[in-house]
């Protein structure tokens, strides 16, 4: 797991407000861009004209700190992999900081809030009703920080549409610094039912960008039980449905758990029949975060067992040629005939293996597992000793 923030020691008169800053190796840069870069010290050199300098607590030692008349941030040892183009956020009143994106990780999201309408049993970032409209100002100083050849960033809450107009700006400013970086949002897509606000969305006119959405039942009254939301559904699929005629890209996204496995072969059924048109469909394994751990009970079931369902969806909508992916589940406990469709899907922060896992010869292909997985994770993890991917995929059966 990489450590995305912690404690700092701070030399130098900082003031109390937070910043945030390009992290920077190059002591040549224009003195323009300097003073919003904070350069990393490897060495003896403090070139004159950054904004701030930040420093390992290892590499701390071979300066003379008393000496130092710049604003120096000592960051701990474990956040040493910021490089070249990263973006920072420094608290000096709380001594933080905090990654916000890594210009070489595939896994870049940015939470644009805590709050949320939905109290799904298995979230795992659970909601604030608080005010938290500081993140949205802070993710738009770092927009125009971000490398504009990055892949892919990400937006998530909470839910982000809460924000309306607000958010929505945010997406502006996306395109407008990074019109060739696909961009990815997570909501529940319940704002999207109204129609002016799904036409506001779509006039953004951004070239790549998709909203992932999800839907965890064909019956509506399983779905509003898992996210604790009476006539969620309904407002879910009208979204889905408004997006849709809007021509903007959706993905919809099934957790896999105790509460919505069984019918998963009837989901697929659902989507095949009503929301053919949808661009993508994930199917999620479980995370071990938030209100996951205290609903643990009620939620568990073994990825193992349900393979069977798991199968049968993804032959379903596959053979429907709707796209589908497996995501946050290890190769050793899904069907071989998925395989194909199993995504390396963890972020790279969170993503580990088990001491089970050592020597196999999947690895590289393997999701993996979330690093919160400690807590429970399916007891049928076996390494293999050969590689085992299978050169094509079995003709799927037609579903009933």
């Amino acid at each position: 797991m990489i450590q995305l923030g912690g404690k700092i020691r701070l030399r130098g008169p900082w003031n109390d407000s937070a910043i945030v800053l390009k992290v920077s190796e190059n002591s040549a840069r224009p003195a323009p861009l300097r003073r919003r870069e904070a350069f990393i010290v490897t060495g003896q050199d403090l070139p004159e004209g950054f904004h701030s300098y930040v420093v390992t607590k290892e590499r701390a030692g071979a300066l003379d700190i008393d000496r130092v008349d710049k604003l120096l941030a000592i960051i701990p040892d474990e956040m040493s992999y910021l490089a070249d183009g990263d973006i920072i956020r420094i608290q000096p009143k709380q001594k933080n900081i905090r990654a916000l994106y890594r210009r070489n990780s595939p896994s870049n999201s940015f939470l644009v809030t805590e709050r949320c309408n939905h109290y799904c049993l298995m979230c795992s970032q659970p909601p604030k009703n608080i005010d938290d409209s500081w993140l949205v100002d802070e993710i738009k100083e770092a927009i125009p920080l971000i490398d504009p050849s990055t892949k892919e960033i990400g937006f998530t809450g909470g839910e982000p549409t809460l924000l309306g107009d607000d958010f929505l700006d945010v997406l502006r400013l996306a395109k407008s610094y990074l019109p060739n970086t696909s961009i990815h949002i997570l909501s529940n897509g319940r704002r999207f039912s109204d129609q002016k606000f799904a036409k506001a969305y779509a006039n953004i006119e951004h070239p790549d960008m998709m909203v992932g959405i999800p839907l965890y039942s064909d019956i509506s009254n399983i779905h509003d039980y898992v996210v604790q939301s009476d006539g969620a559904f309904d407002e879910t699929v009208r979204g889905i449905i408004n997006l849709k005629k809007e021509r903007q890209a959706v993905e919809v996204r099934f957790v896999i758990h105790q509460q919505t496995y069984k019918r998963l072969p009837q989901f697929a059924q659902f989507i095949a029949r009503n929301l053919t048109f949808v661009d993508h469909v994930a199917l999620m394994g479980l995370e071990m975060m938030g209100f996951t751990k205290a609903n643990l009970k009620d939620l568990w079931i073994d990825p193992w067992d349900y393979q069977d369902e798991l199968y049968r969806a993804t032959a379903l909508l596959a053979g429907h040629g709707i796209h589908v992916s497996i995501y946050n589940h290890q190769l050793c406990v899904l069907d071989r005939r998925v395989w194909p469709f199993a995504q390396k899907s963890i972020s790279d922060w969170k993503n580990e293996y088990m001491e089970e896992c050592k020597g196999c010869a999947e690895m590289e292909r393997c999701g993996g597992f979330f690093s919160s997985a400690m807590l429970r994770y399916s007891d049928h993890i076996t390494p293999f000793s050969h590689t085992a991917y299978p050169s094509g995929v079995d003709a799927f059966p037609e579903m009933e």
